[in-house]
């Protein structure tokens, strides 16, 4: 089996989809031979470097490497969007594939794995342990961590596979981590394992239609989105009234589902009304697993990169101008702090955020940019249940007054007094479990509360 990767062919001006031109190689692939599967694999969210959804793709097929490699290079060079200096393709091709792991080493590999060891910049994704291994190492990397041109040049000499790079060549990095991929994190049917994949139907629209307004039946989505759900996910959001599946850029793309179930998000696909669809073809996806959270602590984390943070909410919740909502958030021993924020854009999710407590110990989970944690969910563990007040006076029911310092309370009608404050219960809107940004604000990559798997229980956002 080889693999052929390939990213960065899209222009945030000029259009174009890296999915796109994947799908047009499958065809001249499947003309010679046999497409296993089209992966479409979400990188790290917070890069610099990226176009909206950081997407790279491979194609699994029987056709030799060679012949692939050829037949690909082609194809970029005809669709990918050139002209935008921003957009900088690249194209890995590995022989063997996902189902030889020892195959994966390419013809120009060492026979001694050890031999790689003279490269540092391979040291971090496990060169020693063999190419195989550091392919796989260098795809989770890609999605977590951030990565560089001289990251993916080595692996790729190293290993010897085939490659090509237009412009600066960054386009390699996303090429050969949607490469690895597959061996990063085997399938598995447990949407908690690491090898949890979905998959997303994308119908394209005809080429004289592309950067003009789309046509889609709005009716057609909700009832289409109904009926296959929650096997089929983030296609609307009715909170909002928003056909999320829809997108808003010049590119090729008419809507994309995604859901769990590949014959479910087909049947959605099929069911709305609109414009003509040229094509249509279905990717197994990371999207909608968290697979960009990592487990962490308030005092180790680093910006463009995202987590899942436990801790106390340490301030309370404050709106500021735009709509943003911030809090301070702090580790379990209260010696680190971290500004949280739930953006303007995730709606009706900051009325979530504004109903915590200072001392409500949470679980949060999002990127970091610039020392602020910006919100995707979070999980409620313990909510704060009583409030030291001002004591009430037993015989008119009115508020004590303090009496002075160290002097304890007073009811300066009836002459009452009191030691000092008193406990009382307090009614929170909020529960126990997770709660989540609604579809229109959610990442790609991010795993909807919908699909199960969660360590609490839910309350998901439709």
């Amino acid at each position: 089996m080889t693999i052929v990767g390939l990213d960065d062919t899209d222009s945030r001006e000029h259009g174009m989809c890296t999915t796109y031109v994947a799908a047009l190689i499958a065809d001249l692939l499947r003309d010679r031979g046999r497409v296993e599967r089209l992966l479409l694999v979400r990188l790290n969210p917070a890069v610099e470097h990226k176009t909206r959804g950081n997407a790279a793709l491979a194609i699994h097929t029987d056709v030799s490497s060679d012949v692939a490699f050829e037949v690909a290079r082609d194809a970029i060079e005809t669709h990918a969007a050139t002209d935008d200096e921003r957009t900088n393709p690249g194209l890995v091709v590995i022989p063997g594939g996902p189902d030889d792991p020892s195959a994966s080493d390419g013809p120009n590999a060492p026979d001694d794995s050890s031999a790689l060891d003279d490269s540092s910049a391979l040291d971090d994704f496990g060169a020693s342990a063999g190419v195989h291994d550091a392919l796989a190492a260098f795809a989770r990397s890609a999605v977590r961590e951030h990565l560089t041109i001289a990251d993916a040049e080595a692996l790729v000499e190293h290993a010897g596979y085939r490659s090509a790079a237009w412009g600066d060549g960054r386009g390699r990095i996303g090429a050969l981590a949607a490469a690895g991929a597959w061996a990063a994190w085997p399938p598995s049917s447990s949407h908690t394992s690491p090898g949890d994949w979905t998959y997303e139907c994308i119908s394209y629209r005809e080429r004289e239609r592309w950067g003009t307004p789309r046509e889609v039946d709005r009716d057609s989505v909700f009832a289409a989105a109904e009926a296959e759900y929650p096997a089929v996910w983030d296609t609307v959001d009715r909170g909002e009234g928003e056909t999320v599946c829809v997108p808003h850029t010049p590119c090729p793309i008419l809507h994309g589902i995604r859901g769990d179930d590949r014959g479910a998000v087909e049947r959605v696909a099929r069911a709305i009304e609109g414009e003509p669809v040229a094509r249509r073809d279905t990717f197994l996806t990371n999207q909608g697993t968290d697979a960009h959270l990592a487990p962490g602590t308030v005092d180790g984390v680093l910006d463009g990169r995202a987590y899942r943070l436990s801790g106390t909410v340490s301030t309370p919740p404050e709106t500021r101008q735009g709509g943003h909502v911030f809090f301070d958030f702090a580790d379990p021993d209260g010696e680190y702090e971290i500004r949280c924020a739930a953006f303007e854009p995730t709606k009706r999710f900051r009325d979530r955020v504004r109903a915590l407590r200072p001392g409500d110990r949470i679980t949060a989970c999002g990127e970091v940019a610039d020392g602020t944690l910006k919100l995707e969910k979070f999980a409620v563990r313990d909510l704060v249940a009583t409030e030291r007040v001002a004591p009430t006076c037993p015989d008119c029911g009115r508020t004590m007054k303090s009496a002075g310092r160290d002097q304890g309370y007073r009811c300066r009608d009836c002459g009452t007094a009191a030691a000092g404050k008193v406990e009382r219960g307090i009614e929170r809107d909020l529960e126990s479990g997770w709660y989540e940004v609604p579809p229109c604000a959610r990442r790609h990559i991010a795993k909807p509360l919908v699909r199960g798997g969660f360590d609490a229980p839910t309350h998901p956002e439709r």
